[in-house]
């Protein structure tokens, strides 16, 4: 049987062989998906970190699958169910669906606005707010959405009748009321002494701001726990020559790296770090998150950079 070294590795090759056809099932889902996640948690960054999950448990749970499964429904179910359970954690009231007699008739094709989708966690409960993404915008039959969020197909057509009601008498035109998140000033001045060491390429410099035990996530499959294997592993080759900048984005303070072309700048890279005690004890990269990238782009004003290595990395 070889040696459990051995066997590690072969099933570790089996599962990255694995990833890849599970990357080719959902590839036409995913952009759709990214977007329900946003809507149904209010952020995109809370979105992004749902997305993420949904796709882990989605490859890591289809063993338990004994027939076959639409992966469309499939994803949307995991991702609803998980974003519900996080409400619960937090104690949250995840609403209920009641059932009044109406008319089933199926429900208009129309989109509706980015006013309405932006505001839908502000004025309903997560259960309603998944149940009118579901319907009114991904397309999902009544009968399939109340499987997805446990209840009766009476309650999804009640439901859907009241939050229209209550969204044709909402003021829509109001600005979102996106708080930002306030840094103090000892983050402020080690973030930028970490944004001149990354566009002077200086890989020495940026180690000093690092704690030793520093977390660093490249994606929910990518990560590194501390500064040695920072150095060792995706810092190895050095500081790749772009160009770093400071941004407000959706309410956070980020990093945006950017590569200049004749087409003028791309967003290649967004990153977020968290201070404490003088040192970055956390940093997050988004260079693999596809969905985020270009909803980002759109956000400020500049194309995406999706011609960068590693190949795949769009699928990750």
């Amino acid at each position: 049987m070889g040696s459990i070294e051995d066997r590690a590795f072969l099933f570790t090759e089996r599962s990255r062989e694995l990833r890849e056809e599970f990357s080719d099932l959902i590839l036409e889902f995913r952009e759709e998906l990214w977007k329900y996640c946003r809507y149904l948690t209010g952020s995109p960054w809370d979105g992004e970190d749902l997305f993420q999950e949904t796709l882990l448990k989605a490859f890591g749970g289809f063993y338990q699958v004994w027939q076959p499964e639409n992966p469309k429904a499939y994803l949307y179910r995991i991702a609803t169910n998980t974003w519900l359970d996080h409400c619960r954690r937090e104690k949250r009231n995840i609403g209920t669906l009641e059932e009044v007699a109406e008319p089933r008739v199926e429900f208009n094709d129309s989109l509706e606005t980015e006013a309405v989708l932006i505001k839908l966690d502000q004025l309903f409960t997560p259960r309603q707010v998944a149940v009118f993404l579901l319907v009114k915008v991904f397309k999902f039959k009544a009968e399939e959405v109340a499987s997805i969020v446990k209840t009766t197909q009476g309650a999804i057509y009640s439901t859907i009748r009241r939050m229209e009601n209550r969204l044709n008498k909402e003021n829509l035109t109001n600005p979102i009321d996106v708080k930002p998140i306030v840094q103090d000033k000892e983050q402020n001045q080690v973030i930028q002494t970490y944004i001149k060491a990354l566009n002077d390429g200086n890989l020495d410099a940026l180690f000093e701001l690092v704690s030793d035990h520093l977390h660093h996530e490249a994606s929910l499959g990518f990560q590194e726990f501390s500064k040695k294997s920072m150095r060792n592993g995706s810092m190895v080759h050095g500081l790749p020559p772009y160009r770093a900048e400071e941004h407000w984005l959706w309410g956070k303070h980020v990093i945006v790296k950017v590569v200049d072309s004749s087409d003028g700048p791309l967003l290649h890279d967004i990153q977020y770090q968290e201070v404490e005690n003088g040192k970055i004890v956390f940093s997050r990269s988004y260079y693999f998150r596809k969905e985020l990238i270009l909803a980002a782009s759109k956000e400020l004003g500049m194309a995406p950079h999706l011609d960068k290595g590693p190949e795949g990395w769009d699928k990750k």
